[in-house]
């Protein structure tokens, strides 16, 4: 069943729904590759017994005509941060380590509910906290375009196993950018969805205000299934919202026509280096050239957003690990400690302030920008991304700001961004264009990354060297 192996989620469920080949097999040869995949350091650990006792039961609802849910028979495995009853979610970290979940994660029994296989959990950068990838517990995740460089953070072993076509989507949390920016590194489609429509309940928290669950997926055609799959309410989740997706394909592909896209270059800019400059200009010249209408525009503030963001993330996160930082400070990696320490420094008045701002920023950007477009552009990951740095990188504070500049403004708004690959930098690792949305427009951003995708056809001519 290699045929399964870096192919479409899309494609997967079509074999699945014509009997072209069964959930039994779908186990196997993704447990394989996810195997195979060992020197990239993308799994935590797989969960073989589960899986093939789920696909057996599928296989047989199938045989006896019984309905099954969207994504019946999808091998999937997700960042270690979801719970499932029973299972090991350990966060990446020596704190949580032999942690068993109390209950399942309200995204893993929505993908339970869609018939998915979960094959197992992928690691993560300890407790969601770090933009690049690295982890002093579980070591780095290797991009699979290029095995010396990042993968970006903190779903870095969902951006490998994706990449390299072990699992066609996995599960990923997005605080400042932690969903687009493994999905840019790695050469995928990232989806981080308005604030509220995934429920998080299950998911290990980082910033109650600002976390997000959602896929990194190959293709934008399977981010809009996967999001169908999961949207709507959670009860345990307080920032939840009822709003469902349903008929995800519908208008995806209606192109260009009556979209109009705002190029932001005041602010998102500023850092952006010359390889990653010249593919996403390319970008713009590609996307006018096949008809879409392009503007320049400028969000009013946002060069605040990116501060204010970390500032609440600082903060929320010191609460959540108060305790362990009082009684096992020392079993926290030296960068992972400092942020935490940081957080705990942080005003009361300086936090209360950093959230309080949202709204005139949210209003700045609704009144101005998007009262012109229907989506704003602007880099996912500003530079090139960076070598690996094993064990610590002295200056990780300053990189973490930088590396975040075009994500964590949209966390701090809430808005809908999707991250689309557009070329590869000179390290062969992949440059990723980010379009945002307004509040709950996610059928127009959808819409508007697939046309961006059929332009550039990134994922038609090229493929990482390292592959499952």
């Amino acid at each position: 069943m290699s045929e399964t192996i870096g192919a479409s989620l899309e494609a997967i469920l079509d074999a699945v729904a014509t009997r072209s080949v069964s959930a039994a097999e779908l186990v196997e040869t993704h447990l394989a590759a996810l195997a195979r995949i060992s020197a990239l350091n993308a799994v935590a650990r797989l969960e073989p017994g589960f899986a093939r006792e789920t696909a057996a039961a599928l296989d047989a609802r199938i045989a006896a005509g019984e309905p099954v849910g969207m994504l019946a028979g999808a091998p999937l495995a997700h960042k270690d941060l979801y719970d499932r009853a029973g299972w090991l979610s350990e966060a990446g970290s020596k704190i949580a380590k032999g942690r068993i979940a109390p209950a399942t994660a309200h995204t893993v029994a929505k993908l339970d509910a869609a018939d998915a296989l979960d094959l197992g959990r992928l690691n993560t950068v300890e407790f969601a906290l770090g933009a690049e990838g690295r982890n002093i517990h579980t070591g780095p995740p290797r991009n699979p375009w290029n095995p010396g460089y990042a993968t970006g953070g903190s779903s870095s072993g969902s951006g490998v196993a994706v990449a390299t076509g072990a699992v066609p989507a996995a599960l990923g949390s997005d605080t400042g950018g932690s969903i687009r920016l493994p999905a840019a590194a790695c050469g995928l489609v990232g989806l981080k969805a308005t604030a509220g429509r995934i429920g998080r309940s299950g998911v290990f928290p980082l910033s109650g205000t600002l976390d997000t669950a959602g896929a990194l997926c190959r293709t934008v055609r399977d981010s809009a299934l996967m999001l169908s799959a999961l949207a709507g309410p959670d009860p345990a989740d307080p920032q939840s919202v009822d709003m469902p997706y349903p008929d995800p394909l519908r208008g995806i592909e209606d192109g260009y026509a009556g979209l109009k896209f705002g190029i932001a270059r005041p602010y998102f800019f500023d850092p952006v280096t010359a390889p990653v400059g010249d593919a996403l200009e390319a970008t713009f010249a590609a996307m006018a050239a096949d008809g879409a209408s392009l503007a320049e525009v400028a969000i009013p503030g946002i060069e605040l957003a990116n501060r204010l963001n970390m500032i609440i993330i600082g903060s929320e996160a010191a609460g959540q690990h108060r305790d362990w930082l009082r009684e096992r400070a020392a079993d926290y990696g030296p960068e992972t400690f400092q942020r935490l320490t940081a957080g705990l420094l942080v005003p009361a008045n300086a936090y209360l302030k950093a959230l309080t701002h949202r709204r005139a920023l949210l209003t700045a950007a609704l009144d101005g920008p998007f009262a012109e477009v229907d989506v704003i552009m602007t880099p996912a990951w500003p530079m090139e991304v960076p070598e690996i740095v094993p064990d610590g990188d002295p200056n990780f504070a300053a990189k973490t700001l930088d590396t975040g500049h075009s994500s964590r403004p949209f966390n701090y708004l809430g808005l809908p961004a999707i991250v689309v690959p557009v070329g590869l930098d000179t390290h062969g690792v992949p440059v990723a264009v980010q379009l945002v949305g307004r509040p709950y427009a996610e059928r127009t951003l959808l819409r508007a990354a697939r046309a961006v995708e059929r332009t550039l056809a990134f994922n038609e001519s090229h493929s990482p060297p390292h592959t499952a």
